[in-house]
């Protein structure tokens, strides 16, 4: 097939193979399966970029032929780190930067307010010119018929604007969170906090369509912005792929390991209001009334570590169960998944929680293991796990019922059986590449416009 009868579609991220962690996961897998519903993509990523999190494995999923075009990016974190005395190799992402309640050396406040105030809307700004360039030769050089960008960070959104207006070629703006005044962006003063604003409602408003990973995403952006019209946000959930697992068959996923011990595993970042603490107290709690053996329980944590969650996992009851695992690839994350009993979900005590669905509840799905969702049970993770039978979700108050949940896990282990009524065909309906499907629906009809 010649080039002039190919359907192009250029992909502009930042996250992307050897970029490990949730960010890269979603692209990775639209990249892997568009061709199978008729789009060849191309991905414009960044040259050396600075990865906090690397999984060079994921390589290995890129179609051997993908294109793959590299703009070159100023990364402004070596200036950050001889700026606050922070050792090469320690996490400098936006949630680890700023970590609430945590104390700041003076340095570091200061290198704050100037990432706030100068880096709009994000500290990958230093790639825009680049990947604009880049993006402009692509575009003579293929007959692209779309655009898609992945966000955060939120700069490819502007990679993505400049290249729509430069060639009327639709694009699909996608993100993965809300932009402006989430919990994890910066406390921005009037003037930046205004620019991030203006930029944030100038994509929403020329993208041909706003792809969403979860609800609250649109709602956030309709409730700041009333004038946009509802239908050109678009619902594609996150998911799983079951080429992931061992075991493709979904339903022979359910079949549970034979532990020695009952174990519960997180996988993932623990920092600042994500933390564990309450989960711990509800274990502490049935150790001190001996409704668990402590030595037939472990508690797996899987990631990376702020250094008050390796405190609270320090505590005298708990430390003999813990197991601490650093960043592993993750083809080794998906195994450790199906070595556990039960799944713990952590989402950030925060305003917007109720409406937070991460990725990693969607591959936590797809291990066809129960789930403990320390969230509110009200909110979307509630309804998720309700529609398919996953597991309960408690609020971080709710100790007492943490507790509880954990006795029926422990109690199903040592009966070698579940008390959850997993549903596998309606789990099923979260496969990436049913979501891929739906958003190359999206780039044919927007193509035909």
């Amino acid at each position: 097939m010649s080039n002039s009868e190919k359907k192009y579609v250029l992909f502009i991220t930042y996250y992307f193979p050897p970029a490990g962690g949730p960010g890269v996961q979603r692209v990775l897998k639209f990249l892997k399966y568009l061709r199978d519903f008729g789009w060849t993509p191309i991905a414009l990523v960044p040259k050396d970029p600075e990865y906090q999190a690397r999984d060079e494995s994921l390589a290995k999923e890129l179609p051997e032929d993908l294109i793959i075009r590299r703009a070159p990016i100023f990364e402004p974190y070596d200036l950050y780190r001889k700026f606050t005395g922070k050792a090469k190799g320690v996490s400098l992402d936006v949630n680890v930067i700023k970590e609430e309640g945590a104390k700041r050396s003076t340095s570091e406040q200061i290198a704050e307010f100037v990432r706030a105030t100068l880096f709009i809307p994000d500290a990958r700004i230093g790639w825009l010119l680049n990947a604009v360039k880049e993006g402009r030769q692509i575009l003579r050089e293929y007959p692209v018929k779309a655009i898609y960008s992945s966000s955060p960070p939120y700069t490819p959104a502007l990679v993505a604007r400049r290249l729509h207006r430069l060639s009327k070629i639709p694009w699909i703006a996608g993100f993965r969170d809300p932009w402006t005044g989430f919990h994890n962006t910066p406390n921005r003063w009037f003037l930046p906090r205004s620019i991030d604003r203006s930029l944030e409602r100038a994509v929403f408003k020329e993208a041909n369509l706003v792809e969403v990973a979860w609800k609250g995403i649109a709602a956030d952006a309709l409730g700041k912005y009333p004038e946009l019209p509802k239908e050109k946000f678009i619902h594609i959930p996150n998911g799983f792929d079951s080429a992931d697992f061992p075991e493709r068959d979904i339903a022979k996923r359910a079949v549970l390991p034979k532990n020695e011990k009952c174990t519960i595993t997180y996988s993932g970042s623990l920092y600042g209001p994500r933390n564990p603490l309450s989960f711990i107290k509800a274990i502490e709690s049935l150790v001190e009334h001996k409704e668990i053996d402590p030595s037939k329980m472990k508690l797996r944590f899987v990631g990376r570590f702020g250094a008050e969650i390796h405190e609270m996992l320090d505590r005298p009851l708990v430390r003999p169960m813990v197991e601490k695992i650093e960043y592993v690839p993750h083809a080794r994350a998906v195994e450790l998944l199906l070595d556990s009993d039960a799944l713990l979900l952590i989402v950030d005590e925060v305003p917007t929680v109720a409406a937070i669905v991460p990725g990693k509840v969607y591959e936590y799905l797809g291990a066809m293991r129960p789930l403990i969702a320390i969230a509110p049970p009200e909110g979307a993770i509630g309804d998720l796990l309700r529609e398919t039978g996953s597991g309960e979700t408690i609020r971080q108050s709710d100790i007492e019922g943490q507790a509880r949940l954990i006795k029926r896990l422990y109690n199903d282990w040592q009966k070698s059986t579940s008390s959850f009524a997993m549903q596998p065909e309606m789990i099923s309906q979260y496969e990436r590449r049913e979501a891929t499907r739906k958003l190359a629906g999206l780039f044919d009809s927007i193509s035909k416009q």
